[in-house]
């Protein structure tokens, strides 16, 4: 990997999200001619810029714009070789009251980003996908399956051009700014109580090294049009609870029993189990150890179609029909993240 992005200027969108950042660090670790920084967010690029110098980085530039903005994304993206494109509005609820907002972000700024990389004749682009997307029951999960669907359809739309797009698909990521376990441990330091939707709620969860690995490696092996699918453990909300409270809770001073759990209901567009895959999708995937590989189900230029693969072990891969981890496997999981979380939150 060290050799494939060495000596390329690489660009990320959304860069200073948890994600994006963590991009960033691997990328700047691999020796790139430069690394471009696109985030909308001013505050968030001064401290970014400061914490990568101070690690040494000096090829990184701090580029401001949204991605709503195509000619400002075309400006970016001159002499850029790859996409990491890590930016959208993610927030379930949020997306819900506020649909074409949603639209106007995760779809027309994906179709942005595709326009403004064959013009600027970028080798590759890859999306970074949600497993709401997977069978979406909400206006984010339509809005991320829709910009699966649009860095597909853009292997026709570059015609004869050598670029390459693909979509990187995970679940939750454990500490990612805005997600459960920051909010956990913020409602645990104040002492309770700790708002569930429902205990039994089954979700996919990783680390963010753990997926930025997984996608950088999606990145150097993608012919064009796949969507790369990563296996994450399944965790019980009620359970990931209870690990926390137990960790958590005495380093504020506090009794793990006096702090209760409120039951406030799902949230309008979510679900009690999340799919990574669907079935539909699973007829044209290919398992390997760690990741799931679906090969695009239309015809793409130069290309024969997708046969169905027909592996009867391979269906719906839903949160709901795996086995969650345990308390101890799920402490197991949170060492390491959880003091690096706190870490930063206590300075």
């Amino acid at each position: 990997m060290s050799s494939f992005f060495h000596d390329k200027t690489v660009l990320i969108t959304g860069a200073t999200g948890s994600v994006g950042s963590e991009v960033t660090k691997q990328i700047l670790a691999l020796q790139p001619a430069a690394v471009r920084l696109f985030s909308r967010d001013e505050h968030k690029q001064y401290l970014l810029q400061r914490e990568l110098e101070s690690m040494g980085h000096k090829d990184i530039r701090s580029l401001l714009g949204d991605i709503r903005d195509y000619p400002r994304l075309l400006r970016a993206l001159e002499g850029v070789d790859y996409v990491f494109h890590c930016a959208a509005y993610k927030h379930v609820p949020f997306c819900e009251y506020n649909s074409f907002e949603a639209v106007k972000t995760n779809v027309v700024g994906t179709q942005n980003i595709i326009d403004a990389a064959i013009t600027q004749e970028v080798e590759r682009v890859l999306l970074v996908s949600t497993d709401k997307a997977a069978s979406p029951s909400s206006v984010m999960g339509a809005t991320k399956l829709l910009a699966e669907k649009l860095m597909t359809s853009a292997m026709y739309a570059a015609g004869t051009r050598p670029i390459r797009f693909a979509s990187v698909r995970f679940g939750n990521v454990l500490a990612s700014r805005g997600s459960a376990l920051p909010l956990f441990c913020d409602q645990i330091r104040q002492g309770g109580p700790v708002t569930i939707t429902a205990e039994s709620m089954v979700r996919f969860f990783m680390s963010i090294p753990q997926a930025v690995t997984l996608t950088l490696r999606s990145m150097e092996r993608m012919e064009g049009g796949e969507l790369f699918i990563l296996k994450m453990p399944v965790i019980v909300l009620g359970d990931l609870i209870d690990v926390l409270i137990e960790e958590v809770a005495p380093r504020y001073g506090k009794d793990p029993a006096s702090i209760e759990k409120k039951i406030i209901g799902i949230r309008p567009g979510e679900k009690m189990s999340e799919l990574l895959m669907t079935k539909e999708e699973s007829q044209y995937a290919v398992e390997e150890e760690d990741v799931f590989v679906v090969r695009s189900p239309i015809l793409l230029p130069n290309r024969e179609f997708a046969s169905h693969i027909n592996n009867p072990q391979l269906a719906d891969y839903d949160s709901a029909q795996l086995p969650p981890l345990s308390k101890e496997e799920i402490r197991k999981l949170l060492t390491g993240i959880l003091e690096k979380y706190l870490e930063q939150v206590n300075r």
